[in-house]
């Protein structure tokens, strides 16, 4: 632990800076730099901090930005690397910029309530703010877990609630806006292929498999001509374009995710078409994605695609997303037990595709007030 004299003077004492070198709670080398007057006051400040070291709880010295670094090493063995990188964005712009040199033993009801307001004045969405306060609070929750801190502090300021008003209508595709849609991009990819290019057949099967099947769009890029067996697609990957260092295979979004879904005689035969038009390229192989070949399609050209044939369609511009709403809308218009799309959307709860898509159901609201209209 040692003492370096400095250049400078202060009352006519020599400036020192006392170095203090420790190993944290995860094995990593740390160091405490600070600044003294006079060689006796540096060595009473090294025995200080020594000290504390040596006999502070955890807790006493641990500030936000230490309880962070220790959460996201452990995080990253347990969450997807996408989920990771959402985490670590939303805890540093929003918590440590603010917060990160509090000790969390100060984390009071009114310095919480304080953070809470000041994320209320931001121009953010309900949902952004709410997502906010929980990944801070699973933050503190980990902080409890391993006695850093008695309770969580945040749960009692609770979390930020939204003002009563209409919820926003989902947006989707009916089977015939989908026939129209799906027929303009058919006719660019003909169109272009006449000009000697075919990469605009990857954007029409990419639709195609996301409302007859309901993927994620990041299931879709991961699939090979590999997971196609007997009819049935193979969901075991996804693919985050948005992460550093460009395209990353991850694995699904979570255990329910890794499933095998059966598909319709119209997507089978699209993708056998396909396949026969990707067999020519020079090099293919069934390792090729089926949507891109060599490469995934991009996320960007993809929605420029979609705007460009709602157009030519004179449907509305929904996003990639909503084609997996219009799949499950149009499985649960026609009666579909949720427990069976939920499976198909590879849900990990039944109670979050209830929850989206109950009022999916009018047939069933239809035959309910038949019955009640019996009663006389």
């Amino acid at each position: 632990m040692p003492i370096y004299k400095m250049n400078g003077k202060k009352d006519g004492k020599q400036k020192y800076r006392v170095r203090v070198n420790y190993t944290d709670r995860l094995g990593k080398a740390r160091q405490i730099d600070r600044v003294a007057y006079g060689l006796d006051e540096a060595k009473q400040l090294e025995r200080e901090l020594n000290y504390q070291l040596k006999h502070e709880t955890p807790t006493a010295k641990m500030t936000v930005q230490d309880l962070y670094d220790e959460y996201i090493e452990v995080k990253k063995h347990e969450i997807r690397e996408t989920s990771l990188d959402k985490t670590k964005k939303n805890l540093k712009r929003y918590v440590l910029e603010p917060l990160g040199n509090v000790k969390i033993d100060k984390l009071t009801i009114p310095v919480l309530q304080k953070w809470k307001e000041n994320i209320e004045q931001k121009n953010l969405s309900i949902k952004t703010r709410q997502n906010k306060y929980s990944e801070f609070r699973a933050l503190l929750n980990y902080a409890v877990k391993m006695e850093y801190l008695s309770q969580n502090p945040l749960i009692k300021v609770g979390n930020f609630k939204a003002p009563l008003q209409p919820k926003k209508e989902m947006q989707y595709y009916t089977a015939d806006e989908f026939k129209k849609f799906i027929q303009k991009a058919k006719e660019e990819a003909i169109q272009s292929e006449n000009k000697g290019y075919m990469h605009k057949w990857h954007y029409y099967v990419f639709f195609n498999i996301a409302f007859y099947t309901g993927l994620r769009k990041g299931e879709i890029h991961a699939l090979q001509w590999t997971d196609i067996k007997d009819g049935y697609l193979s969901v075991t990957k996804s693919i985050a374009q948005k992460l550093k260092g460009g395209d990353r295979i991850t694995p699904p979004k979570n255990r329910s995710s890794i499933r095998t879904i059966q598909m319709p005689e119209p997507l089978i035969q699209i993708l056998n078409e396909h396949y026969e038009r990707c067999k020519s390229i020079i090099g293919f192989n069934d390792s090729y994605y089926i949507t891109g070949g060599e490469r995934p399609l991009r996320d960007t050209s993809i929605q420029n695609e979609l705007k460009k044939y709602a157009k030519l369609a004179n449907v509305k511009a929904i996003r990639v997303h909503d084609f997996r709403h219009s799949h499950a809308s149009l499985l649960a218009n026609e009666g579909i037990n949720i427990q069976e799309i939920a499976r198909r959307l590879g849900h990990s709860k039944i109670n979050i595709t209830w929850e989206t898509y109950s009022h999916l159901y009018p047939r069933e609201e239809e035959r309910a007030i038949n019955i009640l209209n019996k009663i006389v």
